[in-house]
């Protein structure tokens, strides 16, 4: 039996760069969306940036190890066996918990996770326990106080977050405006001596407390902290007065941007506070994990006893953690940083719902989200009536965004401005190193979104055009937030019971936990696959030069894959083939997400061109309509084939599969001498193209007369019915909308060439 414990504590430690890897992967948005949404650095220096804040924090954090040991339950009154019971079952719960929410992409709390799921295990031994020896009750075992101690703060959290992020930002705002250029030159550096001083005294100073470090002792006898405490006025105000010279100095003589330097120096400070506050979440448990097997071990040699008679009274005290073990973890933690697509994704959610402009949303609309913004907007107008006028208007004046600077050289846009990039920074890493220094677990991802939704409300950036779909946003992460903590626990309690029967069974769940990650990673790929623009279906660089040659690619990479499916769908269903057609459904589900793309960004696509190219804008727009038309035709054929085939009704017969075959032969021919004609730029044959067209739809208008004869003579079924004759309705929409694409593209082309 201890060659199992040894085992285990193996597994421990291999689940804790498991989770490692996934919890970084979720967690890496906290401090890396503020400084890649203002394109504050190229995305190197970030990454570099980043990396040493976390590798130093890591070091920090020992001080916050104690909530995995005792900080939700008793552990003098459990087993060494239930001790272990409870870590792997946390383990196993938390890599799966986590790596399902980085595939979609969700922000979650790695703190929320740790806390329910080492609540859910212990309640089930607890439970179990109680059962089977009596004499003390649930509430006895878990360390009731703390545990709501700890859920009580992380919940406040969210709500001062969000109101500090939103005052702090529209005061900032207010100060500053949109027009930093002017602004920045005069309070900039103030501004981020303020700024720099806040990093290093709610970081450096209170972030230190509590690490082993803080204890160390000077000359005269006192610790560091006593230092600190003594000194604290002086501390902060020196920094205050060298920051600002410092910042005011590398402006005058190095014109460096004082914005990008607090903004690096806060993501450096948010990271540090990351990896100071957050690291117990990934290693916390195996190292107690470790410590349990360290105390069992020892007075297993002196004594005997054995790992179900031992209960773990040395846990009540500190327990060190190995540096060594820190810096390993943040060596982990930086490379995955590196590395990982995942934290790719999350971080793109956040910045979806924090960007300043408008355009495709990824959420959509709810009655709650719509309820708010209709509440929102009536009480703005009631203080539009209580506000002066001429106060209204000088506030309005504050938060007016310039016009950007019309320039033919290509640069990133940026999500949001350096000034609210600062302001997400210092506001969360201090929220957070206030909370590390009163041991208080705090949900780094639950601070540094709510504060980053409060920036962006006070900017403005949930405007009327956008307000709907980023609340609806925010809910569903928050939403995501109370699921988590349900699942987790939930997850974890279930284990428990289950590993409670045979601790062998660890290692079939484990087999369990592999197998959810193998298929997580592949629907991870085939999400990062779909949302990954096609440059033949949507790019954003179009421009007056290149807008006609754009849209030709467009349509004909459109109309190649169109006429491909559309084969493919009456081949399918022809032979009954459920396989080809669920791949189907897969493609034409992309190819309508990208045409969706695409015509969610043509306004920002219009504006790029010239003033006076209103000729190439109607043309440009017409094209992305019938772009759009063409797909739902597709759609509409392809989802009601594969439902037909999945609920297994007969396919066509073969007077139905002649008759479908030969229209499908014709469009296939129509449609690729179509794409020769726009690729040649040559539209003397397009009267061919149009009789063609006009015999296809008699081909079409005999088929469905052909079908009506089937139906009054009951050769055929309803479904079969149903299928068919919307088969051949959207047939003909396809054909129409592929003629009235190649005359407008005629056109567009005629138009461009005499503007040449």
């Amino acid at each position: 039996m201890e060659i199992l414990y040894v085992v285990l504590i193996g597994l421990l430690f291999i689940l804790a760069i498991s989770d490692l890897i996934v919890g970084v992967g979720n967690d890496a948005v906290n401090f890396l969306v503020s400084a890649i949404g203002s394109k504050s650095a190229p995305f190197w220096v970030i990454m570099i940036v980043a990396s040493s804040g976390v590798l130093i924090g890591a070091v920090f954090s020992s001080g916050m190890m104690e909530v995995a040991r005792n900080g939700i339950f008793h552990p003098e009154y459990f087993f060494f066996s239930e001790i272990i019971l409870i870590y792997i079952v946390v383990m196993l719960t938390d890599v799966v918990l986590l790596d399902i929410f980085n595939t979609f992409g969700m922000p979650t709390s790695t703190t929320v996770s740790l806390v329910f799921e080492l609540l859910g295990a212990a309640v089930a031994v607890s439970i179990l326990k109680a059962n089977a020896h009596g004499g003390m009750s649930l509430g006895e075992y878990i360390n009731t106080a703390k545990a709501l101690g700890i859920i009580t703060g992380i919940l406040v959290s969210v709500a001062i977050s969000f109101t500090v992020g939103t005052f702090i930002q529209y005061l900032t705002r207010m100060l500053f405006t949109f027009r930093t250029e002017v602004t920045i030159k005069r309070y900039g550096a103030i501004w981020g001596g303020i700024a720099i001083t806040s990093i290093f005294y709610f970081l450096l100073l209170k972030g230190f407390k509590g690490t082993p470090f803080a204890e160390y002792k000077l000359a005269d006898g006192k610790t560091y902290m006593d230092w600190v405490n003594e000194h604290i006025s002086a501390i902060i105000l020196f920094s205050f007065i060298i920051g600002t010279i410092i910042l005011q100095v590398l402006n005058w003589a190095f014109k460096a941007n004082i914005l990008k330097i607090v903004v690096l120096a806060g993501t450096f400070a948010l990271a540090m506070a990351f990896a100071g506050n957050d690291l117990v979440n990934f290693i916390g448990v195996p190292l107690a994990g470790y410590s349990a097997y360290t105390i069992w071990a020892t007075e297993h040699l002196a004594s005997g006893v054995a790992a179900d008679n031992f209960l773990m009274t040395g846990f009540q005290g500190k327990v060190g953690t190995p540096v060594l073990f820190l810096i390993l973890s943040g060596i982990i933690m930086v490379l995955t940083l590196w590395f990982s697509k995942k934290s790719r994704s999350v971080t793109k959610t956040s910045l979806e719902l924090s960007r300043q402009d408008e355009g495709s949303e990824r959420f959509g609309s709810s009655a709650l989200s719509r309820s708010i913004v209709r509440g929102s907007i009536i009480l703005s107008n009631s203080f539009k009536y209580i506000v002066p006028n001429a106060i209204n208007a000088r506030i309005a004046k504050r938060f007016e965004i310039p016009k950007p600077a019309q320039t033919t050289v290509k640069t990133e846009i940026a999500e949001f401005d350096l000034i609210r990039a600062s302001v997400n920074l210092v506001v969360s890493s201090a929220l957070i190193a206030m909370g590390t220094s009163l041991k208080l677990p705090l949900s780094t991802t639950y601070v540094t979104f709510m504060v980053a939704m409060g920036t962006s409300l006070a900017d403005g950036a949930w405007g009327r055009e956008s307000a709907v779909y980023r609340i609806t946003g925010v809910i569903s992460v928050i939403g995501g937030w109370f699921f988590t903590a349900f699942v987790a626990f939930t997850i974890a309690f279930i284990f428990a019971f289950i590993i409670n029967l045979s601790l062998y069974l660890v290692f079939v769940i484990l087999g369990i936990t592999l197998f959810i990650i193998y298929k997580s990673k592949q629907l991870h790929e085939k999400r990062e696959e779909l949302s990954t623009p096609s440059t033949a279906i949507e790019d954003l660089e179009i421009s007056d030069t290149n807008v006609f040659a754009k849209s030709t690619d467009k349509i004909i990479y459109t109309l190649q894959t169109v006429i491909k499916l559309y084969c493919n769908t009456i081949k399918g269903v022809a032979t009954e083939n459920l396989r080809n057609l669920k791949n189907d459904i897969s493609d034409v589900k992309e190819l309508n997400f990208k045409t969706k793309r695409l015509k969610d960004k043509l306004a920002k696509n219009i504006v790029k061109l010239k003033d006076n190219s209103i000729e190439n804008g109607h043309f440009y727009v017409q094209a992305v309509d019938y772009l759009r038309e063409i797909v739902h035709s597709i759609n509409y054929i392809v989802e009601p084939a594969y439902e037909h085939i999945a609920n297994n009704h007969k396919g066509f017969s073969e007077e139905q599969v002649a008759e479908i075959t030969f229209i499908k032969d014709n469009i296939l021919n129509m449609t690729n001498r179509i794409i020769q004609i726009m690729k040649d730029d040559e539209y003397s044959t397009i009267e061919e193209i149009i009789q063609q067209q006009a015999e296809i739809l008699e081909f079409v208008k005999k088929a469905r007369k052909a079908q009506i004869k089937r139906i009054k003579s009951n050769v055929v079924g309803t479904r079969n019915s149903i299928l068919y004759l919307n088969m051949l309705a959207e047939t003909k929409n396809l054909v129409l909308y592929t003629i009235n694409l190649l005359k407008s593209q005629r056109d567009f082309s005629s138009s461009f060439k005499n503007k040449k």
